[in-house]
Protein backbone atom coordinates (compact mmCIF):
# COMPACT_ATOMS: atom_id res chain seq x y z
CA UNK A 1 0.00 0.00 0.00
CA UNK A 2 2.71 2.64 1.33
CA UNK A 3 4.59 1.52 -2.47
CA UNK A 4 1.38 2.59 -4.49
CA UNK A 5 0.99 5.93 -2.77
CA UNK A 6 4.75 6.92 -2.98
CA UNK A 7 4.09 6.01 -6.84
CA UNK A 8 1.09 7.55 -7.50
CA UNK A 9 2.97 10.96 -5.11
CA UNK A 10 5.98 10.03 -7.99
CA UNK A 11 4.15 10.52 -10.86
CA UNK A 12 2.42 13.28 -9.98
CA UNK A 13 5.01 15.17 -8.70
CA UNK A 14 6.92 13.96 -12.31
CA UNK A 15 4.05 15.46 -14.54
CA UNK A 16 3.97 18.64 -12.25
CA UNK A 17 7.63 19.33 -12.42
CA UNK A 18 6.96 18.56 -16.42
CA UNK A 19 4.56 20.79 -16.89
CA UNK A 20 6.50 23.61 -14.83
CA UNK A 21 9.52 23.28 -17.16
CA UNK A 22 7.75 23.45 -20.59
CA UNK A 23 5.68 26.46 -19.43
CA UNK A 24 8.76 28.17 -18.36
CA UNK A 25 10.61 26.72 -21.47
CA UNK A 26 7.81 28.42 -23.29
CA UNK A 27 8.08 31.92 -21.69
CA UNK A 28 12.18 32.05 -22.02
CA UNK A 29 11.87 31.45 -26.08
CA UNK A 30 9.36 33.92 -26.14
CA UNK A 31 11.48 36.51 -24.34
CA UNK A 32 14.55 35.28 -26.45
CA UNK A 33 12.38 36.20 -29.86
CA UNK A 34 11.25 39.36 -28.70
CA UNK A 35 14.99 40.36 -27.59
CA UNK A 36 16.19 39.36 -31.00
CA UNK A 37 13.24 41.08 -32.88
CA UNK A 38 14.01 44.23 -30.71
CA UNK A 39 17.90 44.15 -31.51
CA UNK A 40 17.76 43.70 -35.17
CA UNK A 41 15.09 46.46 -34.94
CA UNK A 42 17.09 49.16 -33.32
CA UNK A 43 20.38 48.31 -35.89
CA UNK A 44 18.37 48.61 -38.56
CA UNK A 45 16.97 52.11 -37.68
CA UNK A 46 20.39 53.21 -36.39
CA UNK A 47 21.67 52.06 -40.03
CA UNK A 48 18.95 54.12 -41.58
CA UNK A 49 19.42 57.04 -39.96
CA UNK A 50 23.34 56.86 -40.82
CA UNK A 51 22.61 56.07 -43.87
CA UNK A 52 19.97 59.18 -44.50
CA UNK A 53 22.78 61.02 -42.75
CA UNK A 54 25.94 60.46 -44.86
CA UNK A 55 27.90 63.20 -44.43
CA UNK A 56 27.79 63.21 -40.51
CA UNK A 57 26.43 66.41 -39.89
CA UNK A 58 23.53 65.27 -38.04
CA UNK A 59 25.12 62.56 -35.79
CA UNK A 60 27.78 65.41 -34.76
CA UNK A 61 24.98 67.79 -33.57
CA UNK A 62 24.43 67.92 -30.16
CA UNK A 63 20.49 67.29 -29.99
CA UNK A 64 20.49 64.64 -33.31
CA UNK A 65 23.63 63.28 -31.88
CA UNK A 66 21.76 62.29 -28.85
CA UNK A 67 19.35 59.98 -30.34
CA UNK A 68 22.62 58.37 -32.53
CA UNK A 69 24.72 57.81 -29.57
CA UNK A 70 21.39 56.11 -27.01
CA UNK A 71 20.94 53.90 -29.64
CA UNK A 72 24.09 52.90 -29.99
CA UNK A 73 24.88 52.49 -26.28
CA UNK A 74 21.32 50.10 -26.28
CA UNK A 75 22.94 48.50 -29.23
CA UNK A 76 25.71 48.01 -26.93
CA UNK A 77 23.64 46.79 -23.99
CA UNK A 78 21.60 44.31 -26.10
CA UNK A 79 25.12 43.01 -27.54
CA UNK A 80 25.49 42.13 -23.83
CA UNK A 81 22.48 40.13 -23.34
CA UNK A 82 22.72 38.47 -26.48
CA UNK A 83 26.01 37.12 -25.83
CA UNK A 84 25.10 35.50 -22.38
Amino acid sequence: MIELILAITFAFTTVVSLYVVFNLYKKVDLLEQWTDATYISIQDTLTKMRDIDATGHFEADDEVGTIFKELDETLNELDKITEE
